[in-house]
């Protein structure tokens, strides 16, 4: 149903910087693109421009002009709008060619291996850990996270940023891949942590314990995180509710020891990344102090996944006694900027039973 073209319309400023708020609504393996308003209440099609946000990656240096015009004619009021409703979201893209994870926030790695009494190598603060992940079927942000039939994979949930680029050249510096940075979005890197040490022990990495990934309803440009983005980092709390309590409310800029021009460009070395290529932070995760984290309830500013408390509890009790995620548990991702308003929208998931194809 559409709505009245005036209706909620605030006055575009001239002087406004104009950023740029995009979604898929579910439709088919690759969604409907559509502009989003900046309050996350409307939306209008993109559909004459592009008709998927990944035939606008492939020609981005046309499709961007057209779209941040479609944007200020939506604020302006200027085209038919419909209602913005994150349930009917996609993954900004459903599918892409490429998603590599990396683990910029080393204060997380830090605490893995200490919780297991391994020495940290002294090149986890100089080289980015990255691993390639599933990029074939990412899940809505609303969508249930299912298992088939056992919770004793230690289902975990963590918080992070991610980036989608342009084409970005093989052995491109830190300075130029972050000049490809074309849009910004949460996500909810799913992982199975019972399933993970047996996979690193073959030497091969991450497959079993790595299922689909949920991302934010809402793609943005980096322009429309105004002082919040320096240009490599994203400087505001990434928000982590565990069964609607407060769980996480950690800086996404502090502690980070690569930025995204240093990940992307890792991940660049010996490759070219294709446009639509996206590009994740690793768990968001703060030291205190020069220490470990605390919980909210202590004072801290919590964690973005649940392993990170049980490293600590572990460290400090000897054995770890927060549980992993149940069938039942719901986990909440979201980034709300200085004025409160939600930026990406949100993540909203429950775990489920999976009951078979």
């Amino acid at each position: 149903m559409l709505l009245n073209r005036r209706s909620h319309v605030k006055p575009v400023s001239q002087h406004k910087v104009l950023n740029m708020k995009l979604a898929s609504l579910k439709s088919g393996r690759d969604g409907r693109l559509v502009v989003v308003s900046e309050d996350l209440t409307r939306y209008t099609d993109a559909g004459r421009i592009a008709p998927t946000l990944q035939a606008a990656l492939d020609d981005w240096a046309k499709c961007e002009p057209q779209l941040r015009a479609l944007y200020q004619s939506l604020e302006a009021g200027a085209v038919p709008v419909e209602r913005f409703r994150e349930r009917e979201c996609a993954s900004p893209l459903p599918r892409a060619f490429q998603w590599a994870d990396g683990s910029a926030y080393v204060n997380h790695v830090e605490l893995v291996r200490k919780a297991r009494g391994a020495q940290m190598p002294e090149t986890f603060w100089t080289d980015p850990l990255m691993y390639q992940g599933g990029s074939d079927c990412f899940l809505g942000p609303r969508e249930d996270i299912e298992m088939a039939d056992d919770e004793t994979f230690g289902i975990d949930m963590e918080a992070e940023v991610a980036v989608i680029v342009d084409d970005v050249p093989m052995g491109a510096s830190p300075e130029l891949a972050a000049s490809k940075i074309v849009l910004i979005m949460l996500v909810n890197d799913v992982s199975l942590r019972g399933l993970i040490p047996a996979e690193l022990a073959k030497g091969f990495g991450f497959f079993q314990s790595k299922p689909s990934s949920a991302f934010s309803p809402v793609a943005v440009t980096p322009d429309a995180l105004g002082e919040a983005w320096d240009g490599g980092k994203l400087h505001l709390p990434m928000l982590v509710s565990l069964n609607n309590e407060p769980f996480g409310k950690a800086d996404a800029g502090k502690d980070m020891t690569f930025d995204f021009g240093q990940i992307i460009a890792h991940a660049a070395k010996t490759r070219p990344l294709g446009a639509g290529a996206i590009i994740g932070s690793g768990t968001v995760s703060n030291k205190l102090d020069g220490g470990a984290g605390k919980p909210i309830s202590q004072g801290g500013d919590g964690y973005s996944c649940i392993a990170e408390i049980r490293m600590i509890e572990t460290i400090e009790n000897g054995s770890a006694s927060t549980p992993f995620m149940k069938f039942g548990d719901q986990v909440s991702i979201q980034m709300r900027d200085a004025d409160g308003h939600s930026i990406f929208g949100r993540i909203d998931q429950k775990v489920t039973r999976y009951t078979g194809p």
